[in-house]
C-alpha cells in the first residue's frame, strides 16, 4: 500500500469507530480555480443543506482540490471563497447516495465597493485615522467585546452627533471611556467612517493543513438571540448559554437536532440586578443572562446568570434547572470552572471577586481580588450599591451619571474575568482584565498573590497539561505563556492580515490530546492554531464573515467548538448565531469514506 492508502485506511478505521459506517449523503468532489492562476490553498468550499440551518465547509488543497461528504440531500446551495476574491456560487440538486464533481472559479471583485465589503473588521477599523497606538487603545479595549465593526451594519457613515448616540448606547453596556477617550472615539469614527470603499489585501498565510480541515456550523435561535458561550458537555453534544433570551440550546451532534430549554423566572425584572441599566434594546429581555458553563462529575451543567446574579444547575437527561441565588454583592457571575473535586470556582465580574461553590453542600465562599489603586478600591466598594439603587431607576442609566470612569476610563475597575484550575497544584488562577494581573488563589487557604502580565487585558486564560498558563492579551493581540514555577513570561505576536491591522483574541483553549493551544480571532473571522513546540500559527478562515467566537471546547473526536454570537445577530453574515466546529481531519475523514463508497477522491 501506499502511504496515501496508509493514511486513507487508518483514517476511515478512526472513522467508524467513532461514528459507524459511512452515511450515504451527498458526496462533493472537485475543484475550485482562481483568476490569473494564484494558488487556491485555502480557498473555502460551502454546502447547505436543504432548509438552509446547516452548513459544511471545507477547504481546498494548493491545486484547488477538495473532497466533501455528508448526510445533505435535495436543492443545495455551493459557494467557493477566497481572500480577495469574489465568491462563486452555483446550485446543484443531488440525492441520497449520489456522488457529484463541480468546477468553480473565484474571480477578482468587480467594483472597489464589493472588495471594501467582503473585508474584515481588521480591514475597516485599520483605516481610522488615530494619531497613536496610546489614542486607539481605548477604542479597542471598549469598542470590540461585544461585537465585531465588520459589517457594514456597524460601520455605516455617521456625523458626530451620531456617533455621539452611539458611544453612549454602548457605556449602558459598561463600555466605560472617558469624557476625553469619548470625545476622540466620536471625532475618529465620523472621520474614518465615510462610506469610502476601503482597499486591503489580506494574507491568510494557508498552510497546506488547511486541505485536511473541515469546518461545521447549525444555525441557531432568532435575531434577538446572543449565545455567549458554548461547551461540549461528557455527552459529546454542545450547549450553549443564550444570554438574551434566558435559554439554552443544546445541540444533538448524532442526530443535528437543535433543542432549547427556558431558564425558570424568579421574578425579577427585565435586566434582573442591572434593571437600571438600559441593556441592549431587542437582546436582552430575560432576567436571568446566563453567561458560561461548566460540568462536574455528576453530570450536571452549571450555569452563571450573569445578570440575576445567580448559579443555575441544569441536568442533561432530565432537562430540570435549579438556581441558587448567590447574594446582591456577587454581581455579573463569569467564567466558570471546576476543579478535580467537582469545586466550583467563578469570577464575578463587576464585583471583581471570586467565588467558591461546593455543589455537595451547596454553600459559597466569596473571595475578594485586590484592587490594586485607591480608585480602584472605592468601585469595588460603591459599585455593588449604586447598582442596587439604580433598580428604583428603570433604564436611567444611574452608575453612569455618577461614575468616576469619566474621568479616568476603564481602569477604575479590575474586572474579574477568565479562570481555570492548575492541573499540578488545583492552584486557581484569574485574570484582572482591565488591571492587567493574573492573580493565584490557594485553595485551601485562600490566600492571594497577584502577578502583573507584561502585555493588556488578559482575558480567558487556560492551562496546558504540564501546568503552563496561556493568556491571550485582548488589547494588544499577544499570546503570553506563563510558567507558574519560574513567575517567566514568554510573548508571540499573534500574526495579522496585513500591516496596520490589530487582533482581538478573546478566548482560547488548549486541546487535551495534541497540546496545540487553539485562539479565538475576532477581527479577522477566523481561528489560529498554535503549536507550542515550533511557535507555529496556523490560521483557519471562518467561512461566516463577522465571526466572534468565545469560550473554546473540544469533542472527543478532536473537533474544537463554540457558538459565533456577534451582538446584535443580525450583524452577522447568516444574521443568526450558530454552533461551529473547526475538525483538523474532518475532509481526511470525508475522502475515507468517499473510498469506502468506491468513489473517485482527488
Amino acid at each position: 500500500m501506499t502511504a496515501k492508502n496508509i493514511l486513507t485506511a487508518a483514517i476511515l478505521a478512526a472513522t467508524a469507530v467513532t461514528f459507524g459506517p459511512p452515511c450515504r449523503g451527498a458526496t462533493l468532489t472537485g475543484t475550485i480555480h482562481v483568476e490569473g492562476g494564484t494558488s487556491a490553498l485555502g480557498a473555502m468550499l460551502t454546502m447547505w443543506n436543504e432548509a438552509q440551518d446547516r452548513k459544511e465547509t471545507v477547504y481546498a488543497d494548493a491545486d484547488g482540490h477538495f473532497a466533501l461528504h455528508n448526510d445533505f440531500g435535495g436543492k443545495l446551495n455551493i459557494r467557493a471563497r477566497l481572500a480577495n476574491f469574489d465568491d462563486a456560487v452555483t446550485q446543484i440538486e443531488i440525492g441520497a447516495g449520489d456522488a457529484r464533481s463541480i468546477e468553480l472559479t473565484v474571480t477578482r471583485f468587480a467594483t472597489p465597493e464589493a472588495l471594501s465589503d467582503a473585508l474584515t473588521a481588521s480591514a475597516h477599523t485599520a483605516k481610522l485615522p488615530w494619531k497613536d497606538a496610546a489614542q486607539r487603545s481605548p477604542f479597542v479595549s471598549q469598542c470590540n467585546y461585544c461585537h465585531q465593526v465588520g459589517n457594514a451594519f456597524t460601520r455605516t457613515p455617521r456625523d458626530e452627533s451620531q456617533w455621539r448616540e452611539t458611544v453612549d448606547r454602548m457605556q449602558t453596556y459598561f463600555a466605560m471611556l472617558s469624557a476625553t477617550e469619548a470625545k476622540t472615539v466620536v471625532h475618529t469614527l465620523a472621520l474614518g467612517f465615510d462610506g469610502k470603499p476601503v482597499k486591503a489585501e489580506l494574507d491568510y498565510r494557508p498552510s497546506p493543513v488547511l486541505a485536511h480541515a473541515k469546518v461545521e456550523q447549525w444555525l441557531v435561535g432568532d435575531a434577538g438571540s446572543f449565545i455567549h458561550d458554548a461547551d461540549v458537555a461528557d455527552d459529546d453534544n454542545i450547549y450553549g448559554t443564550d444570554e438574551g433570551n434566558d435559554l439554552v440550546w443544546v445541540l444533538d451532534r448524532k442526530t443535528n437536532q437543535v433543542s432549547k430549554y427556558p431558564i425558570p423566572s424568579v421574578g425579577l425584572p427585565r435586566g434582573g440586578m442591572f434593571a437600571g441599566m438600559s441593556l441592549p434594546v431587542g437582546i436582552f429581555t430575560g432576567e436571568h443572562g446566563p453567561h458560561s458553563m461548566a460540568q462536574t462529575p455528576d453530570g450536571r451543567i452549571w450555569i452563571t446568570n450573569a445578570l440575576s446574579s445567580s448559579l443555575a444547575s441544569f441536568d442533561p437527561k432530565t432537562h430540570e434547572f435549579k438556581l441558587y441565588p448567590l447574594g446582591g454583592e456577587i454581581l455579573y457571575p463569569h467564567t466558570i470552572r471546576a476543579d478535580k473535586e467537582g469545586i466550583l470556582w467563578f469570577t464575578a465580574n463587576v464585583s471583581d471577586m471570586v467565588v467558591r461553590f461546593d455543589p455537595k453542600s451547596e454553600s459559597f465562599r466569596v473571595i475578594r481580588l485586590p484592587s490594586h489603586g485607591v480608585w480602584r478600591w472605592i468601585t469595588d466598594q460603591m459599585l455593588p450599591t449604586v447598582l442596587h439603587a439604580a433598580r428604583w431607576f428603570p433604564k436611567k442609566n444611574l452608575p453612569l451619571a455618577i461614575s468616576q470612569h469619566k474621568f479616568f476610563g476603564h481602569t477604575v475597575v479590575a474586572s474579574a474575568y477568565g479562570i481555570d484550575v492548575d492541573p499540578k497544584d488545583g492552584g486557581i488562577w484569574v485574570a484582572q482584565m482591565y488591571d492587567n494581573y493574573i492573580v493565584r488563589i490557594d485553595p485551601q487557604t485562600f490566600a492571594v498573590t497577584a502577578i502583573p502580565t507584561p502585555h493588556a487585558a488578559p482575558r480567558r486564560p487556560r492551562f496546558d497539561a504540564a501546568g503552563i498558563l496561556w493568556i491571550p492579551s485582548f488589547d494588544e493581540g499577544i499570546l503570553m505563556r506563563f510558567d507558574p514555577e519560574t513567575r517567566q513570561f514568554e510573548n508571540f505576536n499573534l500574526p495579522l492580515l496585513a500591516d496596520g491591522q490589530y487582533e482581538v483574541p478573546y478566548a482560547l483553549a488548549v486541546n487535551p490530546k495534541t497540546q496545540d493551544v487553539w485562539i479565538t480571532a475576532n477581527a479577522s473571522d477566523r481561528i489560529l492554531r498554535f503549536d507550542p513546540r515550533t511557535h507555529e500559527f496556523i490560521s483557519y478562515p471562518s467561512p461566516t464573515r463577522t465571526t466572534v467566537i468565545r469560550d473554546l471546547a473540544f469533542t472527543s473526536d478532536g473537533r474544537v467548538c463554540n457558538s459565533i454570537s456577534n451582538l446584535p445577530a443580525p450583524g452577522m453574515e447568516d444574521g443568526l448565531d450558530s454552533f461551529i466546529c473547526f475538525d483538523p481531519i474532518g475532509q481526511d475523514k470525508d475522502r475515507a469514506a468517499i473510498a469506502a463508497m468506491g468513489k473517485t477522491v482527488p
